[in-house]
């Protein structure tokens, strides 16, 4: 199992001396997650440059101080750290490989997308090709807590990068863990992580769902585990959700549905069995062919509504 811990001084070397106060950070991706981050980049008085392949999702930005750029080689373009912010492997690949003719030798990508050890692994190649530093960097968090710079920020790769992205990870972040040297580590632990998550909104969805089955009121089943050992504020908030209707996505139900699926494959090829993650990813499945793809995961309730005919 990979060695946690926390954040420590870097080791000096040539590339520790290239530490900024204010780096230059291109953020590639600006959906839930990224424009939250981004805007925490320029509070702390970074200069930001945004790309997002829905332009209309970045453009907000420029409002708060960004240069909203037309591709992901404008906004690398004098990028001292990379940060890409999209949903999946492939995604990923596909905007770095366009931004390749603006980078910067020996800039840092900060890759936070979760996309599995495996992509990560081909990630950190390309990085390798390209020139570049590749610390694999998933966050733990939704909308909120990236909007409120209150991520938690999983790291690994190689030490001598840390000072250099300092500055970014304290504006996106309240903390660091450095989970080891080589990149996958972090990827690695963010998946378990995510397991957790999962199996616990789907606990939440079929705790409701029976609640509505049985016809109870649900504040009955709240009010009974408030402030004991079985409450959580997670359940508070999303049970919370669900009953007022508002499935604003803070977690996708859809991004839910890919980290699961990369969890049962890491599951696979380490050799164990993850029943309650099969279950949840058939759970997505279901509420997402009825439409519910695009809302917050919570929108799983649906998946155990009975069919209709």
């Amino acid at each position: 199992m990979t060695y946690v811990r926390e954040s420590a001084p870097p080791k000096e070397n040539a590339m520790s001396t290239t530490t900024l106060e204010h780096p230059t950070v291109a953020v590639l991706g600006t959906g839930i997650m990224g424009a939250g981050m981004a805007r925490n980049l320029l509070r702390a008085g970074l200069p930001v440059r945004v790309w997002n392949r829905t332009h209309a999702k970045a453009a907000p930005l420029a409002a708060d101080g960004a240069s909203v750029c037309a591709s992901p080689e404008e906004a690398v373009r004098g990028a001292d750290v990379v940060l890409t912010v999209l949903h999946d492997g492939p995604s990923v690949a596909e905007a770095i490989d366009a931004a390749a003719p603006g980078l910067t030798p020996g800039a840092v990508w900060l890759q936070s997308a979760t996309v599995g050890p495996e992509a990560t692994a081909q990630l950190a190649q390309r990085a390798a090709e390209l020139g570049i530093v590749y610390l694999d960097a998933p966050v733990v968090g939704t909308r909120l807590p990236a909007e409120q710079g209150r991520l938690t920020v999983l790291v690994a790769g190689p030490s001598t990068a840390r000072a250099a992205v300092t500055p970014v990870l304290d504006a996106i972040g309240q903390r660091t863990v450095w989970a080891g040297e080589e990149p996958g580590a972090a990827s690695q632990l963010k998946l378990v992580v995510n397991t957790w998550v999962i199996n616990l909104v789907n606990g939440i969805a079929e705790c409701l769902n029976l609640v509505e089955g049985l016809g109870l009121d649900p504040k009955a089943f709240l009010d009974t585990v408030a402030g004991g050992p079985l409450d959580s504020p997670y359940l508070q908030a999303k049970s919370a959700a669900l009953l007022s209707g508002d499935l604003t996505p803070s977690f996708a139900l859809s991004t839910a549905l890919k980290d699961a699926r990369l969890i049962l494959q890491a599951a696979e090829q380490s050799g164990v069995r993850l029943d309650l993650v099969a279950a949840s990813a058939a759970r997505f499945t279901r509420a997402r062919a009825a439409g519910h793809g695009d809302e917050d995961v919570i929108a799983t309730f649906f998946a155990g509504r009975p069919e209709q005919p």
